[in-house]
């Protein structure tokens, strides 16, 4: 398959998404996604059924809020669902939403500036319709460019960030089917390294990493862990602090995989269960199980990853901590 009907059908998507006025959402939506289309987003989101309420509930208070609405995309890709029985097509898309911030949006306040809000799009296509769209973003971090910081530590820097290295990411025509596999294969080979880790060994982990990573590795993190480059800095500023927070920690898998090219990446519902033991991004924690919503997008140079862009749903996760930041 080479998946080119299913990437038209979101660029048009898109397209008129960015064209149309905040009146013809509806109009738009219906014409792509199907009537009873899931739709799961960060908190205070999380899941949303319908045409109708996604309309209500995100797309037109956003698109009220941000004026002058651009999408600017840095990934574009698509590919089966490798988990998947079905051999269903997902199309995966990770940018920014850029607008003009003019009116409070979730009790943020605006700044009648540029707002970037980072965002990683997976859309299941079926029979000429988008009938599951995961959409995560990165709010604490549009917080940020407001002027509020909710997070008091962070162990990487909190940034813009930009697209791939390589300026590859933008997959509109066909890809080879052997690299896309070749993707994969790394991105499971990283994913077995990752379930061995019981407890924190500079040495050990360090030396798994090189298995699957360059070097020079990149590691976008999401705002409260912030981002980190070479595999050196990446253990002391996330691998290391991370580890040593939680126990506990329970894999829960993903709702899809997929790869394209030299790309790929997957998203769970949630991904993974934890408790925490001590202060986290700077914030006092309970000794209690919570859960952590997560899309990764990787970028594979050679036989091995150099790029991973992270998203992390922290405003469920403080609030299974019984912390409502949002509210806050």
């Amino acid at each position: 398959m080479n998946f080119q009907s299913e990437k038209k059908l979101v660029l048009n998507f898109y397209n008129d998404l960015q064209k149309c006025e905040n009146e013809q959402l509806v109009i738009v939506l219906s014409k792509y996604c199907a009537e009873d289309i899931l739709w799961r987003g960060f908190h205070p989101f999380n899941e949303i059924n319908g045409i109708e309420n996604l309309y209500s509930r995100f797309w037109q208070p956003y698109r009220k809020s941000f004026t002058n609405f651009q999408r600017r995309m840095d990934i574009f890709f698509a590919g089966i669902n490798t988990i998947s029985s079905k051999n269903d097509v997902w199309v995966v898309s990770m940018g920014h939403l850029m607008g003009l911030f003019d009116y409070p949006w979730l009790g943020i306040t605006c700044t009648k500036k540029i707002a970037m809000l980072r965002y990683c799009e997976f859309m299941k296509v079926d029979n000429g319709k988008i009938t599951e769209i995961a959409m995560f973003f990165d709010l604490p971090h549009l917080m940020l460019q407001a002027g509020i910081k909710l997070f008091p530590l962070e162990t990487g820097i909190s940034l813009v960030q930009p697209g791939p290295l390589l300026n590859n990411g933008l997959m509109f025509k066909k890809q080879n089917a052997s690299q896309s596999h070749d993707t994969m294969k790394i991105i499971d080979n990283m994913i077995k390294d990752v379930t061995t880790w019981k407890n924190f060994d500079r040495k050990k982990i360090t030396e798994e990493l090189k298995n699957c990573w360059n070097e020079d590795m990149i590691w976008w993190g999401p705002t409260g862990i912030g981002s980190t480059f070479t595999i050196e800095r990446y253990v002391n500023q996330h691998v290391e602090p991370f580890r040593k927070n939680f126990v506990n920690r329970t894999l829960n898998g993903h709702i899809c995989k997929v790869s394209e090219g030299y790309f790929g990446g997957f998203f769970g519902w949630p991904n993974l269960t934890l408790t925490p033991t001590k202060k986290f991004m700077g914030l006092n924690t309970k000794k209690k199980s919570s859960e952590m919503r997560v899309i990764d997008i990787y970028r594979r140079e050679g036989n091995k990853l150099s790029e991973n862009w992270v998203f992390i749903d922290f405003l469920h996760f403080w609030r299974k901590q019984g912390l409502d930041l949002l509210k806050r």
